[in-house]
């Protein structure tokens, strides 16, 4: 998808708004292989009753972009040409569910998601020097059933502790996952498809 720019981005110095080697590694798979890991200091603390779903992680990704892009931009040793954001969150009946502040958290959010449908937005920014593009994907996700002793063997493994929703659709969180609707990798925290598409874009090439 990104073969036609990777001369171009292959000499940019690219880096990820996060800590996550799950994201670093989806880049990595666009053939972006020097993309650079450094989590932001941006206090995630905005008041969700001021912005729709969408607009809430979209906007928490554009902070999370502009506090690192800033802060490298400081020394000529770290300038960044690109820096990439996201932000992802599980919601059901009007509620936002982020990462579980502890196992018992975890449990009760995940009991509550069992045998219904909930909706994951996943919100990007990209900086390219003076050029920012933003946007939201979100994917539909049908739990299957599950008993209150599969959920808590699953939250005894400590995967949904530093997971939206309190689960990783990629790790065992995924068994409890009957479909989805829309792009996987959404649930996963970052569309891939519309993050390049957006890319090639950024590079003066435009997919029809």
């Amino acid at each position: 998808m990104l073969k036609p720019i990777l001369s171009q981005i292959g000499t940019k110095r690219v880096v990820l708004a996060s800590g996550s080697p799950r994201r670093q590694e989806l880049i990595q798979n666009l053939g972006i292989a020097n993309v650079q890991l450094c989590p932001s200091t941006f206090e995630e603390n905005l008041d969700p009753a001021k912005y729709s779903f969408s607009d809430y992680v979209a906007m928490t990704a554009h902070g999370k972009v502009r506090e690192v892009y800033e802060r490298l931009s400081k020394d000529d040793a770290t300038q960044p040409d690109v820096v990439i954001g996201a932000d992802t969150m599980v919601t059901m009946d009007g509620q936002m569910y982020g990462k579980p502040k502890t196992p018992e958290h975890a449990f009760q959010v995940l009991k509550k998601l069992v045998g219904r449908t909930h909706v994951v937005y996943t919100g990007v920014v990209i900086k390219y020097h003076e050029k920012e593009v933003k946007f939201t994907e979100f994917c539909n996700v049908q739990f299957g059933k599950a008993t209150d002793a599969q959920i808590q063997a699953y939250v005894d493994t400590g995967e949904p502790l530093d997971k939206a929703g309190g689960y990783g659709i990629q790790g065992l969180g995924g068994n409890f996952v009957e479909r989805i609707e829309g792009d996987y990798f959404t649930v996963v925290g970052l569309p891939m498809y519309r993050l390049s598409v957006e890319l090639c874009k950024l590079f003066d090439y435009q997919v029809d």
